[in-house]
């Protein structure tokens, strides 16, 4: 008897260890800090004759509500190149402001009408498409006007745009209180989507940062004291997936 009994537990644990091998495999993958290291290794920036000029397109995840200026991603970003190559001078325009719908951008760069001939710009919008309850298809239009415009502020260099995804502000204290977070984040996905196939099929770059942003309950301090928008630490990380695209543009 004793000895029926070993064998049903041998038998258990054999068909238990492939299920343990699978799940540590699992958790062997890059967690979001280990992925900032990785993809920051190696970069390196070659010496410019000229002043770099960046442009940031956006709205209050570019301008960067309720952080400090130097806080935002843009201004990071900036930073991390300038360290790159201390010999290079870089500058940061940015036309964004908190509310703004794609339309609202589009509208303040023709009023502004900046120059054509930016090194890179990166573009940041429909967020408030979405919390304004816009029908998608006005998204549609107007994102594909806003890239466009942002190519030729490039001086038509598609290679030097780089489209950045949109945060899921369902992950954070705003969000929940809604009561309507499920929505919110199947809304932003397929933002998201438009967008990224969008610039595949056109050969545009487009970086994902909404998963950073959807670990905002879990890791409170990537959420701003305002409850809602990206705090210096996520803008960080979001830097840290731009910079390699950012640094692919100024060498061409």
């Amino acid at each position: 008897m004793v000895n029926q009994v070993r064998i049903v537990i041998t038998l258990i644990l054999l068909a238990y260890l492939p299920l343990s091998c699978s799940v540590e495999n699992n958790t062997t993958k890059p967690t979001i800090a280990e992925t900032i290291s990785i993809s920051s290794q190696n970069l390196s920036l070659p010496t410019i004759n000229k002043k770099i000029r960046y442009l940031a397109l956006g709205d209050s995840y570019t301008i960067g509500e309720s952080v400090c200026t130097t806080c935002r991603f843009p201004e990071q970003l900036v930073k991390e190149l300038q360290n790159l190559n201390l010999q290079n001078t870089i500058s940061v325009d940015i036309i964004a402001r908190t509310g703004w719908t794609t339309l609202d951008l589009q509208t303040a760069i023709k009023n502004q009408n900046p120059a054509s001939d930016y090194d890179f710009v990166t573009l940041l919008i429909g967020v408030n498409n979405q919390y304004r309850k816009q029908p998608f298809t006005v998204y549609e239009k107007e994102f594909k006007e806003l890239v466009a415009q942002a190519i030729v502020l490039t001086n038509n260099d598609i290679k030097n745009l780089i489209v950045i995804s949109i945060p899921d502000y369902a992950f954070t204290p705003f969000g929940t209180r809604s009561g309507n977070a499920t929505t919110i984040s199947q809304e932003i996905a397929t933002y998201n989507e438009y967008a990224r196939k969008y610039c595949e099929e056109n050969k545009i770059t487009f970086i994902k940062i909404t998963d950073i942003t959807q670990q905002g309950l879990k890791d409170t301090a990537l959420v701003a004291n305002d409850g809602l928008h990206p705090s210096a630490k996520a803008y960080t990380l979001f830097v840290s997936r731009i910079i390699a695209k950012a640094v692919d543009a100024l060498k061409d």
